[in-house]
């Protein structure tokens, strides 16, 4: 039997690009579907490392129609592009406020694009917890770079850091959003600065503001973000805007960089799968254990406190397994 025939039939499909099949994959680890488990074994040696390009930064900045806009320079230049955007979504029924982007609807019958809007089900820093997972499938699927979009929900945004190899903070030139970004900690995740809809006034104050930020707020030896602004409306800056993530791209291969990221990532991505199995295991025992149920009425009554009952917890799962 060769390797290819041990692999599942659902990762060898999606690693000849059917798209069904890696829809309904996606689907499957958006839902948490243990299904989903020996597809995602099965690809993680065969992805070959593309780009994975996060754009963050404020609502109403414009980073949809400027991935729009990247993904027709992208095509130009015969790369094929899989864009994941994550859509804000209630964190009681999971269900996305914004829906599918409707401008990218154009692209639908190109077999060189594949979108995917993900609702971010309440997720910390706006960014699913599968998202990583299915840039990883896309990436296996033979895409050239992926463009994940965040919610825009201020600080929390700064989790895809924790997901993309290059990170794009979109601004706008008016009502002090290069200040906010700040605030919310994203000027800490940036490696390029992206001054949108420069044909507002402010544009020039706004990206000379920035340079000056990040000349005093980089460390020596380490990259130094680029600053560049963009425009829908004339269109400019595009070119500009994908040579300084290639420049951060060769910047992370050349210093070894790459390498150091990446095992961070995968700390921060082994963790939290722990943590998740972990947190559904114990809230299970929770609800089917009496000794635990009264445990937790103890909390509730005021008789022990949530620290001690968490430690008592832990104890009796030990003592279980």
């Amino acid at each position: 039997m060769t390797g290819a025939e041990r692999l599942p039939a659902s990762a060898r499909a999606i690693l000849r690009g059917d798209r069904r099949a890696l829809a309904r994959a996606i689907t499957s680890i958006e839902n948490g579907d243990a299904a989903a488990d020996p597809i995602l074994a099965a690809i993680y040696g065969r992805t070959h490392g593309a780009p994975i390009v996060g754009l963050a930064g404020p609502l109403g900045v414009g980073k949809s129609s400027l991935i729009n806009a990247l993904v027709g320079l992208l095509r130009a230049r015969g790369r094929t592009v899989a864009v994941v955007a994550v859509d804000p979504s209630s964190p009681f029924s999971g269900g996305s406020v914004l829906g599918d982007r409707i401008r990218f609807e154009g692209r639908v019958d190109d077999p060189g694009v594949f979108f995917r809007s993900m609702a971010s089900r309440g997720a910390s820093g706006g960014v699913a917890a599968a998202t990583l997972e299915t840039a990883r499938l896309l990436d296996a699927a033979g895409f050239d770079v992926v463009l994940v979009e965040t919610v825009g929900s201020g600080q929390v945004d700064v989790a895809i850091r924790e997901i993309a190899t290059t990170r794009v903070v979109v601004l706008v030139p008016h009502l002090g959003d290069e200040v906010q970004t700040l605030k919310a900690g994203l000027f800490e995740i940036a490696d390029v600065f992206c001054v949108n809809k420069t044909d507002l006034p402010g544009a020039d104050i706004a990206q000379r503001d920035l340079v000056d930020l990040v000349a005093h707020g980089t460390r020596e030896g380490r990259w130094t973000p680029a600053v560049v602004g963009t425009s829908m409306t004339e269109p400019r800056g595009l070119e500009e805007l994908w040579n300084a993530v290639e420049a951060h791209e060769q910047y992370l291969d050349r210093t070894g960089e790459r390498a150091t990221s990446e095992r961070h990532r995968l700390t921060v991505e082994i963790v939290g799968i722990v943590r998740d199995r972990l947190g559904r295991e114990l809230s299970e025992q929770l609800e089917r254990d009496p000794a635990l149920r009264g445990l937790l009425d103890r909390v509730v009554a005021r008789s022990l406190d949530p620290r001690t009952a968490a430690h008592q917890l832990r104890l009796a799962v030990r003592r279980v397994r």
